[in-house]
């Protein structure tokens, strides 16, 4: 038996006195085992054990790389390793003065744990309605499948787990910080957490304006322009026009040429060009189309012929009734009071105010929840940015005349006048903002986009020209900027 081996080996070393290092043929070599056997990433936990059956009471000698040996227990456990924990390890058992051999060598591989690269398709600020996808590529050698795992916003909440996600149609709701992970697919390494990616998203708004103004004499030109709120390449225009009966349906100008132009321009204006207009843009393949944009109304007047036939355009013919606004001014605040008037010359009865608002709407005053209409005044106890629309007189006839665009909001506001200017009169324009003591800002003031007057409450021409037509607005670098107004000018008097 070995026990009977073991005493009789021993019995003789003490008898001759000779000191003796013997090696046990019957369990001479332990087995080294690593756990987990493929290569590990750093950080990971690695363990290592020294197996040998059957006998006990042995203390175990570990080595790395054939260096000094030094004791451990049985099973060493590296918790967090790096990558210089990597390399040839072996051991071997020891009591007394015996020892076992030496264990085969058990190489221990340690690789970087990989960070995951997450990038998207096409940009990072998207607007509402695009495509969008997100991508997780995970290098990490020696590993052949990954799972992958997305999260948003420091959710702990897998939302997809697949290499690409794609957003077919996005909306605001999908903006946020965005992050991917990875585990092995077959094995227990995993990737460390990638950076966070910032998705926003934006609605697009196709916008509408008129130039140079929307009330015309037959034969003048006008253009519409179509532009895309926070975005300007890529975009084809259609424009569409609508009648007054129309709530929710746009019919397409047939001979409305779609370009990236933006641009729809009638050459010679005509009485029946007199109406609603909108446009909406569309890019990409499958197209995204954004909404209709807001809408704006051309009124267009007839030649009047006097004087023996001599044919002469009175581009600022009095219409037979006015729209008399309080505040007088097309931009107005929310939750303020707004009163609007049908005048004519001889009575006010028989006239109605009606309004086509941004939504599409067609309405009369009384229909309206703040509005009351009292003969042919309409009273907005209280207004709201709903409000906002092309407001006319109707007569009992449905004959429409003089539009006013009215905007209504919450922020910075232009005062300018209701009416066209009379070329030689002075034009005042302040910028005002409701949240403060003195309404009147200290702002820049813009003609076309361009800045003509800095720093100011108030900006004034002292005798206005036809060159001084266009869009205006005003800019407060905290409070923001006003929307834009057109200053309509009409030949002087006589």
């Amino acid at each position: 038996m070995v026990t009977d081996q073991i005493v009789r080996l021993i019995f003789s070393s003490f008898c001759s006195q000779i000191p003796i290092d013997f090696i046990l043929t019957d369990f001479s070599k332990p087995t080294l085992t690593v756990e987990p056997q493929s290569p590990v990433f750093t950080g990971d936990s690695v363990t290592l054990r020294c197996e040998l059956d059957k006998i006990t009471g042995w203390e175990f000698l570990w080595s790395k790389d054939s260096n000094t040996e030094s004791p451990e227990a049985e099973t060493i456990t590296i918790s967090r390793v790096k990558v210089s924990d990597g390399g040839e390890y072996r051991c071997r058992a020891r009591r007394g003065g015996n020892y076992t051999d030496y264990s085969e060598p058990v190489a221990v591989t340690i690789h970087e744990k990989p960070k995951p690269r997450v990038t998207i398709k096409p940009d990072r600020h998207i607007f509402g309605g695009e495509t969008v996808t997100l991508r997780c590529d995970i290098y990490g050698e020696g590993v052949t499948s990954w799972r992958y795992n997305w999260y948003k916003d420091g959710s702990t909440s897998v939302f997809s787990e697949r290499q690409e996600h794609t957003f077919s149609s996005v909306t605001e709701s999908d903006a946020g910080k965005y992050f991917c992970y990875g585990t092995e697919t077959e094995g227990s390494r995993s990737s460390h957490l990638s950076d966070d990616l910032t998705l926003s998203v934006s609605d697009h708004r196709a916008v509408l304006s008129v130039s140079p103004q929307k009330w015309l004499t037959e034969g003048d030109p006008v253009t519409l322009i179509c532009e895309v709120n926070g975005s300007s390449t890529g975009w084809t225009f259609s424009w569409f026009t609508g009648t007054a009966d129309y709530r929710d349906f746009f019919q397409l100008l047939s001979d409305s040429s779609r370009g990236a132009g933006g641009k729809y321009t009638v050459s010679s204006a005509e009485l029946n060009h007199t109406g609603v207009y909108v446009c909406r843009a569309e890019k990409g393949k499958p197209a995204y189309k954004t909404g209709y944009s807001n809408i704006q109304q051309l009124w267009i007047t007839e030649i009047i012929a006097v004087l023996s036939c001599q044919i002469i355009v009175l581009s600022g013919v009095s219409p037979p009734v006015s729209l008399i606004i309080s505040p007088s001014r097309t931009q107005h605040f929310t939750s303020d009071s707004l009163s609007l008037s049908c005048e004519d010359q001889s009575n006010s009865d028989g006239w109605t105010v009606r309004r086509y608002t941004d939504s599409g709407r067609l309405e009369d005053c009384s229909s309206l929840r703040q509005g009351s209409q009292t003969g042919s005044t309409c009273t907005i106890r209280s207004t709201s940015t709903s409000d906002t629309g092309v407001y006319w007189c109707q007569s009992e006839s449905g004959e429409n005349y003089h539009p006013v665009n009215i905007t209504t909001l919450a922020g910075v506001i232009l005062e300018s006048p209701v009416h066209p200017v009379t070329e030689g009169d002075n034009l005042t324009l302040r910028c005002l903002y409701k949240y403060t003591t003195v309404s009147n800002l200290s702002a820049d003031f813009y003609k076309d986009g361009s800045l003509i007057q800095n720093q100011t409450t108030e900006m004034i021409i002292p005798t206005v020209s036809k060159s001084h037509e266009g869009f205006y607005y005003c800019k407060h670098p905290d409070r923001g900027e006003s929307p834009k107004s057109w200053i309509s000018v009409r030949g002087e008097s006589h």
